[in-house]
């Protein structure tokens, strides 16, 4: 069994060992300098509780670009893509193989120890999803139904690393983060559709 899925001996073999189509994952994307600026950078920003009509989170964000608007249900604007974000922003597209300026959203998340996210899909108006993970890991997991239950898979996101959300993976499957032991910090880029 590989180890970034002993974390849940629950799982069958089976439902281990089954990467939904349209994952795509890599470790050492963003280089240690890159990640370095980023996590010095996070600490000026002005993060907010996540809401969710009304239900804060125990994850803290910032949107630029644009943003959801959980409460009216649609998307919105926010502050432009800021110019230290742009670098990132080239690596997660040359990732997805999409030029930069089709990531028009940026979500920077803080996850404190024990902040997670619980299962959901990405909101239908966004396309492509490319997160980049940094300061610690973290397990991605996945789900969808199927007869009898859920189909399950996980993918271990190491520090520094990048995963894309397409197809199956992006409309089919559910996702959610587990809560961490330490510090956490998040870049996900999404393009519409």
């Amino acid at each position: 069994m590989p180890a970034s899925l002993s974390l849940f001996p629950e799982l069958t073999e089976a439902a281990q060992d089954v990467a939904p189509v349209g994952l795509r994952y890599a470790d050492d994307v963003v280089p240690a300098q890159m990640q370095a600026e980023l996590i010095d950078r996070a600490a000026t920003l002005d993060f907010a509780p996540f809401d969710f009509r009304g239900f804060k989170g125990n994850r803290r964000t910032v949107s630029f670009g644009s943003r959801y608007d959980f409460t009216h249900g649609r998307v919105g604007s926010a502050d432009p893509m800021p110019d230290w974000l742009q670098p990132l922003r080239a690596r997660a597209a040359a990732f997805a193989e999409i030029p930069d300026g089709d990531l028009v959203q940026a979500l920077v998340t803080e996850y404190a120890p024990g902040a997670g996210i619980g299962w959901h899909r990405d909101r239908p108006e966004y396309g492509k999803v490319v997160g980049l993970s940094f300061a610690s890991g973290c397990v991605l997991r996945f789900r969808r139904p199927e007869a009898g239950g859920w189909r399950r898979a996980c993918q271990a996101l190491r520090p520094s690393s990048a995963y894309l959300l397409v197809g199956p993976a992006r409309e089919a499957w559910q996702h959610s983060i587990t809560p961490g032991d330490r510090l956490r910090y998040s870049v996900t880029f999404r393009s519409m559709r």
